[in-house]
């Protein structure tokens, strides 16, 4: 099956197995969506879905500064940080 083919509703669904893999790619340091996708072998477009819903629960952070390529960089929050 192609990523294009996949349901949004099942790309959400996995961001909780998708979240320690995320979060051990930003362990070292700050990556655009583009280098996460590539680090996890997934498609971008399913590594945004993933990252926007780690955003939100407070997982990770984008850094203000944006790439040349136009991109926001994304860091994992530290444990004590999200409590």
């Amino acid at each position: 099956m192609t990523a294009s083919n996949r349901d949004v509703r099942e790309i959400v669904r996995e961001e909780p197995f998708m979240r320690d893999r995320i979060l051990n790619v930003l362990a070292e340091g700050p990556h655009t969506v583009p280098e996460i996708a590539a680090a996890i072998d997934r498609p971008a477009h399913e590594a945004m879905f993933w990252v926007m819903g780690m955003r939100r629960y407070g997982f990770v952070r984008e850094i203000k500064e944006v790439t040349p390529e136009g991109f926001f960089r994304y860091g994992a929050v530290q444990k004590e940080a999200r409590s």
